[in-house]
């Protein structure tokens, strides 16, 4: 495999700090797999692009990967389940127009101190698309309104066990009194589980960044520290 790593640039998580990134630099043969194996090693993907960061200074990115079939929610977590219980999910494949209105109003309202906003169109296909996968979407609606999306990859490879990776979750901001953000997760653990699929990568956790603090809030998990995962059972 080839790689490539990129000038340094303003860390999109921690203030005062420089980043840069590893990326895999072949064709596209092969691409699926690759990516099936390479996010076992800390990887992640942001439209075709696979990349893990590789900062001299700062190894405060690790990766998270829930193990599903042994998920048991919290006390909090259940009371999330319950009070969602009238909303609908559906998982497809094929992305609708109405994505980036919702996209565009979860970064406007929420994210606006961030590097995705402003958001466009060009910006949002960029990041979710991909060209050598298929991306999956798991839509949560209330009634008929669409009110979150969760960016969805299948990861399969003959080789390697398969597996679900969150890339990314929008939802409409009026709705945040749900814990969407956390529900959606949940909604993905129960996909993953009945695919039997063991594990849910949750990308990057960020210590120091209160953005990324939720992904230790699923047990147990494995964090991918100095090339190998750590399991973490509990607080």
């Amino acid at each position: 495999m080839k790689f490539g790593i990129t000038q340094s640039f303003s860390c999109s998580y921690l203030a005062d700090e420089q980043e840069q990134l590893l990326v895999y630099a072949d064709t596209q043969t092969l691409q699926a797999q690759r990516y099936a194996q390479l996010i076992q090693a800390g990887f992640r993907r942001s439209g075709d692009q696979i990349y893990r960061p590789h900062c001299p200074s700062c190894k405060a990115c690790q990766s998270v990967r829930l193990l599903v079939n042994e998920f048991t929610p919290s006390r909090s977590q259940k009371r999330v389940l319950k009070k969602n219980q009238h909303f609908t999910v559906k998982f497809v494949s094929n992305a609708k127009q109405e994505y980036f209105r919702l996209y565009e109003r979860y970064i406007t309202k929420r994210h606006a101190d961030g590097s995705m906003y402003p958001p466009s169109q060009e910006q949002f296909d960029n990041f979710v698309q991909c060209e050598w996968m298929d991306t999956y979407f798991l839509e949560a609606y209330d009634g008929d309104t669409l009110i979150a999306v969760a960016v969805t990859d299948v990861l399969n490879s003959a080789e390697q066990p398969s597996a679900l990776s969150a890339l990314y979750t929008f939802f409409d901001p009026d709705y945040e009194s749900a814990s969407l953000g956390t529900w959606m997760i949940l909604k993905q653990i129960q996909e993953a589980q009945v695919h039997s699929f063991p594990y849910l990568y949750l990308g990057y956790y960020v210590e120091g960044c209160n953005k990324m603090s939720y992904k230790h809030n699923f047990y147990p998990f494995e964090e991918f520290v100095n090339n190998q995962w750590h399991r973490i059972s509990s607080k």
